[in-house]
Formats: structure tokens, C-alpha cells, sequence
């Protein structure tokens, strides 16, 4: 992560604190005068302020109390020569982190500043990794049955060791992202921060600024300074989900961050190094989109130093039934419910399961399953139509065939199927609310040819919202593609 330090102080401690913290990789902003203190300040997101008591607004402990108070919460380091613990006591109790003393001899000085700046480092990859719900578990937490998988991961163990680009390949759900996630925690940055960004989720005006950062004033609504993901991802890993979907401009800009390691916020001219990882994953044929001119070969070229291709859910049935057995206890302790077995018939039907949505549509399953099981078992009553279309009790609302839904014996007054009163409430809702998301959406995806901004629009969410849905519901976008 670039650390940005604001500096407010006297001319003569300034060029010798400001050569130190360059040295140290951070990014430096230099206050000249004082009257523009706060207008300054708010020019950009800063992690720590640097200030020396004569050249900040009087009263300074009050000063001090506004700085922690402004939007990043940045620290607060006092510069005094030759403070006494008098000093020190007020500079802390004014909420300062530290007082640094400029007259110290360089390396002293140097390894006082590495120690508050590393601080602040670890304290901000603490929330980063917190918002983004980073998975800390490697490749060792990897069970698997398949060889094609065994294969794999040995593979991804030699990769994880070095800072070489990676490209991962396989269909929606196989579990890209998770795989990225051990790659890091294994490799040579694991105290970095994992930032990951689905290019196909942010309409292109917005990807550039999410990927890059901007200034403020930008563009329309760009209040003020935004850090991007390749900052916060510094001395760590992107992850670049659906990189296909990158326009073929912003694959240009991302061609020059691989080639000069610098990335330029929107509306600056400023440029910021970065020393970043870079793994991307996409769900289509790259070679294709090469071939077809919608997207970049030299891109590409950089990208796939080494592809790492995960076999669908499909080709590895072996493993099902310890995954099925894995994400079982993972719901069942978040879920709080007592010991749940899987029924011999319902991991039958899990196994022989052609799982379009792999690994995803299987934990959704699973958790569904935990949730609607009436008794301390599985069983297939407990698992969707399309997995068990004749399972006792079952209902739906697609899949049936016209002449069961056209059937006015098969239906009660308000329309409603009459198998959908022999499920129980929770599991009716469920089941009903599902196949008319899935029902909905895959109209509209049919109407958009699977365009994601369209389909949308046309629903009133987000794009973001939008993919998490199909996710759940084991959609693709691929699949409504003309």
C-alpha cells in the first residue's frame, strides 16, 4: 500500500524529512504557506500528517483534534527538536501518535520514521484485508481427489514463490478468486494486501477510476481524491476477475502499468510507482477474443506468463462428496444448527449433478439444504428441483411441462401450483422467490443478449447487485450470448 505523508513544516527540517520518507517509498505533499493549511489537506487522502507546531493553525492541539477527525483519519506525527517528556506528554495527549525529533542523525531519524510508518501500514492492511474479507488459508487447505487438480496445485505452489504474472482460466463458479487467494497467501507478499476487482461488475466509467484513483474534480461527482485498487494493492496482489470485459482502452493503460510498474490517477498528470502483483482470471477464450480484435495480444502475452486452468465441478466428481461434506460444517456452525448428515439418496443426486454453476452453485446448495432440513439429516426433499426434479413433495414454477402448468386442476384459485402447499412455508418461499429471480433475470439476460449493463438497468439494481444474483442462481452471461 503508498503510503501518502502531508508535510507541514519549517523550511529548514523539510528537505531532510521529506528526502527520508521519499527514500522510504512514501508519496510526499509539501504545505507552502500556512493560510493554506485545510485547503491543501483536502486535496488528496493522506495516512499521515507531518507538522511542526509553528507552522499549523493556532491553536495546534486543536488542530491536531481536526486532522484525526477528517475522512482517512490520518496520524498525526509532531516534529520537535530536542522535545523534553513534557513536550512529548502534551504533543500524545493532543492525540498525536508520535514526536519525531529532526536533529536526530539521519539513520536514527530514518528508523524512528520506518517504525510509525510501518505502523500505519499494518494498521491500514488490517482494514483493508477486513473490508475485502480476505481468505488467509493456502495452498495446503486444497483436499482434492482429482489428479487433473493434484496437477494443478503443484503447479500453482511453483508459481506462488515468484512475482510471475498469472492468468487462471475455467468456467464461472470453479473457484478462480479462491485459488488467486492461496497463491498470495503462499507466495512472497503474504503481509500485502489481496485487493481483488471484477472488471465485468463496474460500468467502464467507473472501472478506471476504481483501478487508477482520481483527483478531485475528475469528473462528475468526484468530490474528492479517491486512492485506486493498484495503491491499496501496493507491495501486495491484484486480482483482475473477468478481465476480458476491460475495455480495450483501459487495456492499454494496464499494458503501460505492466510495462513502467506507474499508474496516473484520473485528471493528474502526477505519476505514482507501484510494486504490485498482478493475477487476472476470466471464464472465456482469450485466444478467441485475440483473434476477434477484443483484446489486446501484447496484453495478453503479459498476462499469461503461466495459465493455471481449473477443471469444471463435472470433471472431478471425486471430489464432491468431501467438498459437499467440508461446506456441510462450515453452514452448520454459521447457521447454528446441531449435527447435519448428508442422506446416501441426496449424495447420490449431488454426485450424478451435471453442476453448470461448480463449486459455487454446490455451496449454494449446501447452504440452502442446511437451512431448509427439517431433522438433523440431508435428504433429497431438502435439495433443489433441478438437482432432484422428482423428489416427494417438490413443486416448481419453469420447469414444469406446459401441460402441468396449463392445467387448471394442477393449480389452486389464485393460480398458485397446488404442490407448492405440500412444502413447508420456508421452503416454498424459498423455492418460489428463486425460480422467479432465476425466471426474471434470465428474460431480461435473453432480451440483452446477456449484456450486463442493459439487464441492469432494465431490473432498477446495480450491476454489482446484478452479478451477485446470477451467482446465486448458477446464471452466466455466456449462456444468453447470440
Amino acid at each position: 500500500m503508498v503510503i501518502r505523508v502531508f508535510l507541514a513544516l519549517r523550511p529548514g527540517a523539510r528537505p531532510k524529512l521529506a528526502r527520508l520518507l521519499t527514500e522510504m517509498g512514501c508519496l510526499t505533499t509539501t504545505l507552502e504557506h500556512e493560510d493554506d493549511f485545510w485547503k491543501r489537506i483536502a486535496l488528496d487522502d493522506h495516512d499521515v500528517v507531518l507538522l511542526d507546531r509553528g507552522s499549523v493553525p493556532s491553536p495546534w492541539e486543536e488542530t491536531i483534534e481536526s486532522i484525526r477527525r477528517l475522512p482517512d483519519r490520518p496520524e498525526v506525527l509532531v516534529a520537535q527538536e530536542n522535545p523534553t517528556p513534557e513536550d512529548r506528554a502534551r504533543i500524545l495527549s493532543a492525540g498525536a501518535l508520535a514526536c519525531v525529533d529532526p536533529s536526530l542523525s539521519p539513520a536514527f531519524l530514518r528508523a524512528e520514521l520506518e517504525a510509525h510508518i510501518n505502523r500505519r501500514t499494518e494498521d491500514l492492511l488490517v482494514r483493508v484485508k477486513s473490508e475485502e474479507g480476505v481468505d488467509e488459508s493456502g495452498l495446503a487447505s486444497y483436499v482434492t481427489k482429482s489428479p487433473a487438480m493434484r496437477d494443478l496445485i503443484q503447479l500453482a505452489r511453483k508459481v506462488a514463490g515468484t512475482d510471475t504474472s498469472v492468468l487462471l482460466l475455467g468456467e464461472t463458479g470453479v473457484g478462480k478468486e479462491w485459488l488467486a487467494r492461496a497463491i498470495h497467501a503462499d507466495g512472497t507478499r503474504p503481509g500485502g494486501s489481496f485487493i481483488a476487482v471484477n472488471c465485468g461488475a463496474l460500468p467502464e466509467t467507473l472501472l478506471e477510476s476504481e483501478l487508477f484513483g482520481h483527483e478531485e474534480g475528475a469528473f462528475t461527482g468526484a468530490s474528492r481524491p479517491r486512492r485506486g485498487r493498484f495503491e491499496l494493492a501496493h507491495k501486495g496482489t491484484i486480482f483482475l476477475d473477468e478481465i476480458a470485459e476491460m475495455p480495450l482502452h483501459l487495456q492499454v493503460k494496464l499494458l503501460r502499468v505492466l510495462q513502467t510498474k506507474t499508474i496516473q490517477r484520473l485528471g493528474s498528470e502526477d505519476e505514482i510507482q507501484t510494486d504490485v502483483r498482478i493475477m487476472a482470471a476470466t471464464n472465456r477464450d482469450l485466444d478467441e477474443a485475440v483473434r476477434t480484435k477484443q483484446f489486446r495480444p501484447d496484453l495478453y502475452y503479459r498476462l499469461a506468463v503461466v495459465n493455471l486452468r481449473i477443471p469444471p465441478l463435472r470433471e472431478r466428481r471425486e471430489d464432491i462428496e468431501e467438498l459437499a461434506q467440508s461446506y456441510l460444517e462450515v453452514y452448520r456452525q454459521q447457521l447454528g444448527r446441531p449435527a447435519v448428515e448428508i442422506r446416501a439418496d441426496a449424495m447420490e443426486a449431488l454426485i450424478d449433478h451435471a453442476w453448470p454453476g461448480n463449486v459455487r452453485e454446490l455451496i449454494n446448495v449446501i447452504e440452502r439444504a442446511v437451512l431448509l432440513a427439517a431433522e438433523n439429516e440431508v435428504g433429497l426433499e431438502d435439495l433443489p428441483q433441478s438437482i432432484t426434479p422428482h423428489a416427494p413433495g417438490d413443486f416448481t414454477t419453469d420447469a414444469a411441462t406446459p401441460s402441468e402448468t396449463d392445467d387448471p386442476e394442477s393449480r389452486d384459485t389464485a393460480g398458485f401450483p397446488r404442490a407448492l402447499f405440500s412444502a413447508k412455508l420456508p421452503e416454498a418461499r424459498h423455492r418460489l422467490v428463486e425460480e422467479f429471480e432465476r425466471r426474471y433475470l434470465s428474460r431480461l439476460l435473453t432480451k440483452h443478449e446477456g449484456r450486463i449493463g442493459p439487464t441492469a438497468r432494465s431490473a432498477g439494481i446495480t450491476p454489482r447487485a446484478l452479478y451477485e444474483k446470477m451467482k446465486n442462481l448458477g446464471l452466466a452471461k455466456e449462456d444468453f450470448k447470440d
